[in-house]
């Protein structure tokens, strides 16, 4: 007898999570490091099942208010993709706050 997720999961190879036991995984609790993941490393196919799994609006909420740390590059793709620009970003807000040394 196979069990099924009380839940479902998103469509999402299992290398985009190499870090991390993928059987195990809460895919509600851990939306913030699933979708910061999926921007940092993922490309336009696991963009689309974000939205299909979370919605635009949570990512979009996500990205303005609880992800706290995206690298550039990353956050350059977020805005592409998504309705949302870098200065409503909770991660480029904290960046801007936080000057780099300067050499």
């Amino acid at each position: 007898m196979s069990t099924t997720p009380t839940y479902p999961r998103p469509n999402l190879e299992p290398k985009w999570f190499w870090d991390l036991d993928y059987e195990k995984i809460d895919w509600q609790a851990s939306y913030k490091t699933v979708i910061a993941r999926i921007i940092e490393r993922g490309g336009n196919l696991q963009l689309e099942e974000l939205i299909r799994f979370y919605g635009e609006e949570r990512i979009i909420n996500a990205l303005k208010n609880e992800i706290a740390f995206l690298p550039d590059y990353a956050i350059e793709a977020a805005c592409r993709y998504f309705p949302v620009t870098k200065q409503e970003m909770l991660c480029y807000k904290r960046k801007q706050s936080r000057p780099a040394h300067w050499l």
